[in-house]
């Protein structure tokens, strides 16, 4: 999610590019819904299926989707779906209960993790995961102060938005609340890793000078709404580092980058040779049921847990634990963490091959099944033109979106069954509409 409006528009009804049966639906979502939602596209798509990497139109067009991470081991997926209508037509219950299903889910989940990080809370949303870590850190440090890259999302609650720079100009920075620059090459050009944790320890300093105590560093570990920047791997082990070395805790926010989407690692932190204090999940959690979490350190979650009684209605309910658990089971399966890495590579790749033919294609930076391609006008990055290619391969039956603040980078980020099949077609749709651009 970013500022920009390429996908997220203010879709007016009336403007004469749907048909009537949609123009009539687009009336009703903005009577019902309000001016704050947004709809994807210039013109808006109107689904009604999806099916592993495809969405399917009222009219039966068919969609390849490019976006959605929510859908992680593909849309509908036969065995989740299935395990959610067993244990749906079961018992539908909280963790005050005993139940065998969140302990089992509880159990493999944490298999995935170093060992250390042993301990899982339940929400249902990453909004509520995150939102969840800062209470934790700040019981844990005594302190209040957080630092974020300055176009980061985290969430949408009070706290989380005001974490979140990149929701938009109505939402300002908390005032414990202390941005710096994602980790690029432009922002600190004497070097990515020695640069970003200065940049933490200088965080760290202006909140000492205000008389506000360090509580947490949270970052997506791809750097996704900052223009997903993953590399060079290994260069948040000396943030994490100084945000310690000045009494605070580090968060890897996984929402995005986790469940094996980058290819060579299951969790996006391992790529740095790190051990975060807590980690943050959601969305592809549950393939699209609502559940999310919070992974930390037992030492993490003393203070807070001595103190603290933590309940939450739906997080962590029997449903959840049993859809969750059938995600882990189809990404083992089906090797879809080895398919983000072949795939992946391979579509990497061919962005860089067909920039060799169009100087509108600049930097590709990519892990797995997450990339993120700089669009250019005269060497210069064009959120115009980003927008225009974003809503003409939309036009041509792939769905995409961008990313970075200025939204100058489209963001690939496909389920992960999304085959070498699927990358052909993209780069064919991306290379014809290139020659007439």
């Amino acid at each position: 999610m970013t500022r920009q409006t390429t996908m997220l528009n203010a879709y007016t009804p009336g403007a004469g590019h749907l048909s009537p049966e949609d123009e009539a639906l687009a009336r009703r979502r903005a009577t019902a819904l309000g001016p704050a939602y947004r709809l994807f596209y210039e013109t808006p798509v109107h689904l009604i299926r999806g099916e592993g990497v495809n969405l399917y139109a009222q009219d039966g067009t068919r969609y390849l989707d490019c976006y959605n991470n929510v859908a992680s081991v593909g849309h509908c997926h036969p065995r989740v779906v299935e395990a959610l209508s067993r244990q749906a037509s079961t018992l539908a219950t909280h963790t005050r209960y005993l139940h065998d299903g969140i302990l089992a889910y509880a159990e493999h989940l944490l298999a995935l993790f170093p060992p250390g990080l042993s301990h899982v809370m339940f929400t249902c949303t990453g909004s509520e995961a995150n939102d969840l870590a800062l209470r934790i850190a700040r019981a844990a440090t005594g302190g209040t102060g957080v630092i974020v890259t300055d176009n980061a999302y985290h969430g949408v609650t009070l706290a989380t938005a005001e974490m979140s720079m990149s929701i938009g100009p109505a939402v300002a920075p908390g005032p414990t609340v202390f941005p710096i620059p994602a980790p690029s090459a432009e922002n600190y050009p004497n070097g990515i890793a020695t640069g970003f944790a200065a940049a933490v320890t200088d965080a760290c300093d202006r909140m000492a000078a205000q008389g506000i105590k360090p509580a947490l560093l949270i970052v997506d570990t791809i750097f996704s709404s900052d223009g997903v920047y993953p590399d060079p791997t290994g260069f948040l082990a000396p943030a994490a580092a100084a945000i310690r070395a000045k009494g605070g805790l580090f968060l890897a926010d996984e929402v995005q980058p986790g469940f094996g989407r980058t290819g060579s690692h299951f969790w996006g932190f391992q790529r740095h040779g790190l051990i975060p204090d807590m980690v943050s999940m959601g969305k592809p959690m549950g393939n699209g049921y609502p559940m999310a979490g919070l992974v930390l350190k037992p030492e993490t979650i003393a203070e807070f847990g001595s103190k603290t009684r933590y309940f939450n209605t739906f997080g962590g309910n029997a449903v959840a634990a049993a859809v969750g658990l059938a995600v882990l089971d189809v990404i083992r399966d089906d090797a879809l963490q080895q398919n983000a890495a072949s795939v992946g590579a391979a579509f990497t790749q061919g962005l860089k091959s067909l920039a060799e033919h169009h100087d509108s294609l600049g930097e590709t930076r990519a892990a797995g099944l997450f990339i993120g391609q700089t669009i250019l006008t005269d060497g210069q990055p064009d959120p115009a033109r980003t927008a225009r290619l974003v809503n003409q391969l939309r036009d041509n039956h792939v769905l995409i979106s961008s990313t970075g603040p200025k939204g100058d980078s489209l963001k690939i980020r496909p389920p992960l069954p999304f085959s070498h099949a699927n990358v052909d077609q993209v780069l064919t749709t991306l290379d014809k509409i290139l020659k007439a651009l």
